[in-house]
């Protein structure tokens, strides 16, 4: 296991139990301790994680694995949520992407889809994602318009009053939301509320809002609420998806698509 994949897996068993200790780490990945005590100590170095005696806690009470950190978890609901995303974008429409690896995915999906080859424009795509303008900005059919503002080192958004100035002049179809947690009381979050702020306002300037969330991600609350429940007019999400999840947001009259 090479260092990055080694150091990925580290981080993700540490967001999901909060502690992790030298030897249980070190027995999960089948590596040395000596190994694990020099992965926790640079990641340390790098404010990822909080050196303990004996092993080591997640940085802060709320964390989030940088994007950059995180493995393929849910790599193929998230693939099969994408391409179901996508088939619901009309060609010539104007559609918002936030950052996060399943809007990631649904980009990728828009790139190869056979009737958006060519257009003028095939498409219009509103992001404030770094990553996703620079997957997409070499497809000439695409018209790439990205937000102002701040990155994000986390998730490589844009946040800020810059990124506010340019979505505040537009109106897009469709707005496609990437979050941590989906929840109908609580409605569709974020860990930032500076992230969830520019998601928001990309909401209030669509007239259709998804919901892309892997089964993973709904029932659950998290820091910054992006929208109300109500707000949301599709939900795309995996097979695994609870029963009852399922029930509450179509009872609250949102179309949930599960693949």
């Amino acid at each position: 296991m090479s260092r990055d994949a080694r150091w990925k897996a580290l981080l993700e068993l540490l967001v999901e139990r909060g502690r992790l200790d030298v030897e249980e780490a070190a027995a999960e990945l089948g590596v040395s301790s000596a190994t694990i005590r020099r992965d926790f100590d640079q990641l340390a170095e790098q404010q990822m994680l909080v050196r303990t005696r004996g092993g080591a806690v997640v940085h802060g009470v709320s964390y989030e694995l940088p994007l950059r950190y995180k493995t393929a978890r849910h790599a193929s609901e998230k693939q099969r949520i994408a391409q179901a995303v996508a088939a619901l974008v009309t060609p010539g429409t104007a559609v918002g992407l936030t950052g996060g690896t399943t809007t990631t995915e649904v980009a990728r999906a828009l790139a190869v889809r056979p009737d958006l080859a060519s257009g003028s424009p095939a498409l219009t795509v509103v992001t404030n994602a770094l990553n996703i303008a620079n997957e997409l900005a070499v497809r000439p059919q695409f018209k790439i318009v990205v937000t102002g503002g701040v990155a994000r080192p986390q998730s490589y958004e844009l946040i800020g009053p810059l990124a506010d100035g340019v979505l505040s002049q537009i109106t897009i179809d469709v707005a496609v939301l990437g979050v941590v947690a989906f929840d109908v009381t609580h409605g569709a979050a974020a860990h930032d509320e500076a992230e969830a702020a520019i998601n928001r306002l990309l909401c209030e300037r669509a007239e259709r809002v998804i919901v892309a969330a892997d089964s993973s991600k709904l029932g659950q609350r998290a820091f910054a609420r992006i929208c109300a429940s109500d707000a949301v007019d599709t939900l795309v999400t995996d097979t695994a998806a609870d029963e009852d999840a399922v029930r509450s947001f179509e009872e609250a009259g949102i179309r949930v698509v599960a693949v």
